[in-house]
């Protein structure tokens, strides 16, 4: 290889190892675990949503056993009448 082009190649080597070592190191004292706080609003966040889950599978229900309620009694009138 050509000496001149070694010349700029050491820095720039040089710059992108000492700056994927900082990245490393950074990526490595990221904290892990959620502050106390944030876990229990999180907890009680999926309390509520679990909660309006089942809300709202509820009226479909209600829904489903009035219709069949009705379509009984209509069922009823047709056969005695």
């Amino acid at each position: 290889m050509d000496p001149a082009f070694l010349g700029p190649l050491v820095p720039i080597t040089a710059i992108i190892a000492f700056a994927a070592v900082k990245i490393a190191k950074l990526k490595t004292a990221a904290p892990t675990s959620l502050p106390a706080d944030v876990s229990a609003r999180l907890e009680t966040l999926e309390q509520r949503v679990d909660g309006l889950q089942q809300e709202w599978s509820e009226p479909p229900e209600c829904l489903d056993f009035t219709e069949r309620l009705l379509s009984q009694a209509r069922d009823e009138r047709r056969i005695g009448g």
